[in-house]
């Protein structure tokens, strides 16, 4: 279904599978993801979605298969060393640090790109340039009023943005989204929706995202894998994808109206 992609994949999972127990969570998921590409995975609750992209950012070990980052393989590597190679995880890898500023939460995501480690409390001359380009990602996510503000007095959605600005000050190749808009307001999601196209205009980057709602596929996808008892069922342009029957059937459980 999917056309030739001019560029070389810049992730990729062969033949990934987990078993837990005799139950085959994510099975023989062969897929390859490109620059200057979004892809939106779907499926049903169950459907190995999660569970797939903790294989990939490193929460979990393949019981089978592998995954290739460039022509590296990094099946084995720990989560902070996949960071290091450039894989970036929104809301689940990420963690806030609850009783430091939101200033203090991207300035240290902006150390640890520059790789000054954890010297958070160094002198004041020598963050001022760190403390710049945290700023400026706080900019970016529309939180530079809240910057003294101690991370965990937010409100749910300013935390989702929180996590946004210090996956953007990593400055990642690849993007992974789990549900970005989870639990946001009608008012707020938008906001997250207008960070990742931004990420998107970035054709050097690959964004890999997991989500529920329609409009939201609607809106970023270039891309749409389908997930289904752990297996790849589907793959291709978002409206050839949504039209197949099987998907219509199996996409979180509704109606072919609700995903025409």
């Amino acid at each position: 279904m999917r056309g030739h992609m001019p560029s070389s994949p810049s992730i990729r999972t062969e033949n990934l599978s987990i078993h837990f127990g005799g139950h085959a969570a994510v099975n023989n998921v062969t897929c390859a993801f490109h620059p200057g590409e979004l892809t939106v995975i779907v499926g049903p609750n169950g459907a190995g979605k999660t569970t797939w992209f903790n294989l990939v950012s490193g929460q979990l070990r393949p019981s089978a298969g592998r995954i290739l980052l460039g022509e590296r393989d990094i099946s084995r590597l720990a989560p902070s060393e996949r960071a290091k190679a450039g894989i970036g995880r929104a809301f689940q890898l990420t963690n806030l640090f609850p009783k430091l500023s939101v200033l203090e939460n991207v300035r240290l995501a902006v150390q640890s790109r520059a790789r000054q480690g954890g010297r958070l409390f160094a002198r004041a001359a020598a963050l001022t340039g760190l403390t710049d380009k945290a700023m400026h990602y706080l900019a970016e996510t529309n939180l530079t009023g809240a910057a003294a503000l101690l991370a965990s007095a937010l409100p749910h959605g300013d935390q989702r943005k929180l996590e946004v600005a210090m996956l953007l000050a990593m400055e990642p190749d690849i993007f992974m989204f789990d549900e970005p808009t989870a639990g946001m307001s009608v008012d707020e999601a938008p906001i997250i929706l207008d960070l990742i196209a931004r990420i998107k205009a970035d054709t050097s980057r690959t964004i890999l995202l997991v989500e529920h709602k329609m409009d939201v596929v609607r809106a970023l996808a270039d891309r749409i894998v389908v997930l289904h008892n752990g297996e790849l069922v589907a793959d291709g342009d978002p409206g050839e994808v949504m039209a197949l029957d099987l998907v219509r059937e199996i996409y979180l459980g509704v109606g072919a109206e609700e995903v025409a």
